[in-house]
């Protein structure tokens, strides 16, 4: 049996032991694993507090290679599957392809862009988040220096990246920053040694927090900052409790709360695009009792205020996606 059938068999097989109901809906989680302890694994919490809430029950699968995209979304568009949920920019292309041939099913995606009239588009206003932890990670910071690695060297990950800087910089003109990226492949969010190596060159060069926005590459990241005495910041999900007083803080995306509101509107889904901001608590900080001792009284007091800053329109926080550009840091 050739790799194509048996990803195909288990999809219909995972369908078949769902349960014969044609309004379940699907997840296709992306590459990296559901079980990343950041993005997909947001997601995948998302649905399972739907499951318990509902009792309902979904169809999932995880990507392990690009090819499978798009017989994912067809098999679970034949499965009577409704939403389809799916995680990850590179999905775009792919429900492009199959949406129009399955009119009356739901598409999401989570970080893509798909203009069609039965597909769902949920954004996020990542470079806000990252402001309000590069502020925290430049109040922490003893060396002047700080850091940052992405996963896959494209937009959306710049984004992080340029917010981050911005809210360094809002802090002191002075703090160096040094901005890495894993690889060009989608193989980049799921490599902890290369985002350990990474880690270790940038305390080689002074850097004493490092923010991490890299998938499963991120653990890496920050099992290195904790065992060489950095501090780290993680991204997504809550990442503070993965060691316990050495993350300062984690960036929250809110892919959980998306999920389960689409799980919740079920068939009636009202397709468009959604972009969950500070306002809608989309994006945030973490502050919990693993990182409380690290959050100074001023540190909070800064941010909090930076964020009702921002949901009022005085501090602007230029977004790298609107034109491909940074105005504190230099890729």
């Amino acid at each position: 049996m050739n790799l194509k059938q048996t990803f195909l068999g288990a999809v219909a097989a995972t369908a078949l032991t769902a349960g014969a109901s044609f309004a379940e809906p699907a997840l296709i989680f992306d590459l990296g694993g559901k079980f990343d302890k950041s993005f997909n694994e947001a997601a995948f919490n998302g649905a399972q507090r739907w499951a318990e809430e509902t009792g309902g029950t979904y169809l999932e699968t995880v990507m392990q290679s690009e090819a499978q995209r798009e017989q994912a979304l067809r098999r679970f568009a034949e499965a009577g599957a409704n939403p389809i949920v799916t995680t990850g920019f590179a999905m775009s292309d792919p429900i492009a392809q199959v949406a129009p041939d399955y009119p009356d099913t739901k598409f999401v995606t989570i970080d893509g862009y798909v203009d069609a009239p039965n597909v769902k588009v949920i954004g996020f206003t990542e470079h806000e988040g990252s402001y309000l932890v590069g502020m925290m990670a430049a109040m922490a910071s003893q060396s002047g220096t700080v850091g940052f690695i992405g996963g896959m060297d494209v937009p959306l990950i710049r984004k992080f990246a340029c917010g981050y800087a911005q809210g360094v910089k809002a802090v002191s003109e002075d703090i160096n920053i040094i901005a890495n990226m894993t690889g060009t492949t989608p193989s980049a969010w799921n490599d902890p040694v290369k985002g350990s190596e990474l880690t270790l060159s940038q305390i080689s060069q002074g850097a004493d927090v490092v923010y991490a926005a890299a998938g499963g590459t991120g653990v890496g990241v920050l099992q290195t900052a904790a065992d060489e005495g950095i501090l780290s910041i993680g991204v997504d999900s809550n990442q503070n409790h993965l060691h316990p007083g050495k993350v300062l803080t984690s960036m929250l995306k809110r892919v959980d709360v998306a999920v389960y509101n689409v799980m919740m509107a079920g068939a009636d889904l009202e397709p468009g695009i959604e972009v969950l901001d500070l306002a809608a608590e989309g994006v945030g900080y973490a502050l919990d009792e693993n990182n409380e001792a690290l959050v100074t009284p001023e540190m909070k007091a800064a941010v909090d205020d930076a964020r009702a800053k921002i949901i009022a329109g005085e501090i602007s926080v230029h977004d790298y996606s609107s034109d491909d550009s940074c105005p504190v840091l230099t890729f």
